[in-house]
């Protein structure tokens, strides 16, 4: 009887536990987005320098999809209720007259892959560049600190991929007009509440000048919010004490975020609420 009375006992205290670790678990793959906005930024595309006549026809297509509702069309399909459409690269073929696009395609909503095609903002863009040209689209995918040397190496024709202006890219690439504004914001844990009461960029900005080493920040490798967080005098950034770890993209930082190995994520705002969207989901 006594051994009938502990068996049940124990059983009772493992349902206990995983039921309580259940719960914690469907809290703890929850995220949230800290909307405020870090920053300011400009996305263009940047254009091998060793081809202005090319910078002047990308410029007149953006003013051009910009005027004529093909660029809100195009980002209603990601932001709104539209349907993707699917990119599809040709070969490298040297022989033809072909529009060679250099991507990191892990930075959903603008460049991203699914069953083998490229899906996203720019691609799009690509695509309509590309018809508008009159060549055949190529997209070379590649790490995103990749992108500008590329085509500043003459390996590619342009970058497309989520690019914010500043000064070190200009070293590589010939920036065009922009085309979308962009800024940085914060994904924490669903059940973080250290950034609630802010309402400011300034109040954001005073709680990360209290946190130390300690505190570890996630970012994808190359991109603004690890300027903005490490400081970077081309940027404008002054930085923080915080302690860093670049990722290949910002999807894998929010992963690790939830397995506990770092505090919080920085990234672009539109990428920011679609990573938060598929987890909550």
């Amino acid at each position: 009887m006594k051994k009938l009375l502990s068996l049940i006992l124990v059983l009772s205290l493992m349902a206990a536990l995983l039921v309580g670790c259940g719960g914690s678990s469907e809290s703890a793959d929850k995220v949230k987005v800290i909307d405020i906005k870090l920053t300011e930024e400009e996305y263009a595309f940047g254009v091998d320098k060793n081809q202005p006549e090319l910078l002047d026809e990308v410029n007149a297509f953006i003013g051009k999809i910009l005027s004529d509702g093909t660029f809100e069309a195009i980002c209603n399909k990601y932001f709104a209720e539209g349907e993707p459409t699917a990119v599809t690269s040709a070969q490298l073929d040297e022989s033809k007259d072909q529009l060679i696009v250099a991507t990191n395609a892990m930075f959903e909503p603008f460049e991203y892959t699914a069953g083998g095609k490229f899906y996203g903002i720019d691609m799009e863009i690509a695509a309509a560049l590309a018809e508008y040209l009159g060549k055949e689209l190529v997209i070379m995918d590649m790490d995103f600190e990749a992108v500008c040397l590329a085509v500043g190496q003459g390996k590619c024709d342009i970058a497309m991929a989520g690019l914010t202006v500043n000064e070190t890219r200009k070293e590589h690439v010939a920036f065009t007009d922009a085309y979308y504004q962009a800024s940085q914001v914060l994904v924490v844990k669903a059940d973080d509440t250290t950034f609630d009461a802010c309402t400011t960029a300034a109040e954001v900005e005073a709680i990360l000048n209290g946190f130390d080493s300690k505190t570890n920040f996630g970012v994808q490798t190359g991109t603004t919010g690890q300027y903005y967080l490490e400081g970077d005098e081309d940027w404008g950034f002054t930085g923080f004490a915080v302690t860093t770890k670049g990722y290949v993209s910002s999807a894998l930082a929010v992963q690790d975020m939830l397995n506990g190995n770092i505090s919080y994520v920085l990234v672009d705002e539109a990428p920011a609420k679609f990573i938060a969207d598929a987890y909550n989901k």
